[in-house]
């Protein structure tokens, strides 16, 4: 009997011992998993409508793992996301350029400091409504249409006799002309008139054809928003109608308007997927966010956009822009990674 009650005292103190531990081990699972859970806080991210769905299927993502962290994405254009940014009333700006030296010197005015990321890139697609005869515009023929001298035009035969001059052999059909496009507070005006308008509009101000004032800028009389959906809805409702907005916009057009060919000089190329990437389609740009540093250091905004940056990015192809090479996405996480050890360093020293 003896023998007996010292086993089961062994086991007693054998199975207090376990408990001990499994407690322990408990408590430290529940502090790892603590830990992971409470991360909360808010990320508020503005600018470009173009970067918009990307940042947007991203922080969905995000959010289903960290639902304490609370994501706001709006998209009222790359200029106007910086001019919040650089007041400081965002962590992330969306852009589809880079930050101009205007913007940054406000930024850098009210002490705000960012890392630029490139995420993407996108060509810029010129849609058309689908009864527009013309398959592929050139560079020349888009000037003609949309840039600085063609105020006033309201039938495609208007822009014939500039076309002409600068060098173009396409015949415009004899139909009533409608520019639906981005305006001027949206990265993809500044991208196309920097792509297609200026550097035919150097020339023509060296001619003395236009105003210095004009060398940057398009026709003022046509239909803008900043909004995408609001341009594809324009151009499918209006007849002769002509514009541009982001590739991913495009596609999801579908047959409701029409991808117009663009002829940089080397033929007439249709954007898509291989050949933004290559850099054969002649209208093609990089997208970007940008990163106050001061959120950087903040526990949300880095894991975010370490989220972004790791196993969100697969987002850029799916709402159908086109990933970097590698080399370059490789220079976009080091960037991150620099700009997270000064902003911990910042934290830690101040």
């Amino acid at each position: 009997m003896r023998t007996t009650k010292r086993h089961l005292s062994l086991l007693v103190g054998l199975l207090a011992v376990f408990g001990l531990l499994a407690a322990a081990c408990g408590s430290d699972s529940e502090s790892s998993s603590g830990d992971s859970d409470s991360l909360s806080g808010s990320v508020v991210v503005s600018g470009s409508s173009t970067v918009e769905p990307i940042t947007s299927a991203v922080a969905e993502t995000f959010q289903e793992e960290n639902p304490d962290v609370s994501i706001s994405v709006d998209g009222p254009g790359t200029g106007d996301g910086f001019k919040k940014f650089c007041a400081g009333e965002t962590d992330i700006s969306n852009a589809s350029r880079p930050i101009k030296d205007e913007e940054a010197a406000d930024c850098e005015e009210a002490g705000i400091e960012y890392v630029e990321l490139k995420i993407a890139y996108d060509g810029l697609s010129v849609i058309a409504n689908p009864d527009v005869s013309v398959d592929c515009l050139t560079s020349e023929d888009l000037y003609a249409l949309i840039g600085p001298e063609s105020q006033g035009f309201d039938n495609w035969t208007d822009a014939q006799a500039l076309a002409t001059e600068l060098g173009s052999s396409t015949q415009f059909p004899d139909e009533a002309l409608t520019i639906t496009a981005p305006g001027e507070e949206s990265g993809t005006y500044d991208s196309f008139v920097e792509l297609v308008i200026t550097p035919i509009a150097e020339e023509r101000f060296e001619a003395g054809k236009i105003t210095e004032d004009q060398v940057e800028t398009t026709r003022p009389d046509y239909q803008s928003s900043a909004n995408d959906n609001v341009i594809l809805q324009g151009i499918e409702g209006t007849k002769g109608s002509l514009g541009w907005v982001g590739l991913a916009f495009a596609e999801e057009g579908g047959d409701a308007l029409k991808i117009i060919e663009v002829d940089g000089g080397d033929g007439c190329v249709a954007p898509n997927g291989e050949t933004v990437s290559d850099g054969s389609y002649p209208i093609s740009r990089s997208l970007y966010i940008y990163v106050a540093t001061t959120s950087a250091a903040r526990p949300e905004v880095q894991a975010f956009v370490d989220f972004y940056l790791g196993d969100g990015i697969s987002a850029v192809e799916e709402v159908g822009y086109i990933a970097l090479p590698s080399d370059q996405f490789e220079e976009t996480t080091t960037a991150w990674a620099s700009a997270v050890a000064d902003a911990d360093t910042s934290t830690t020293t101040g």
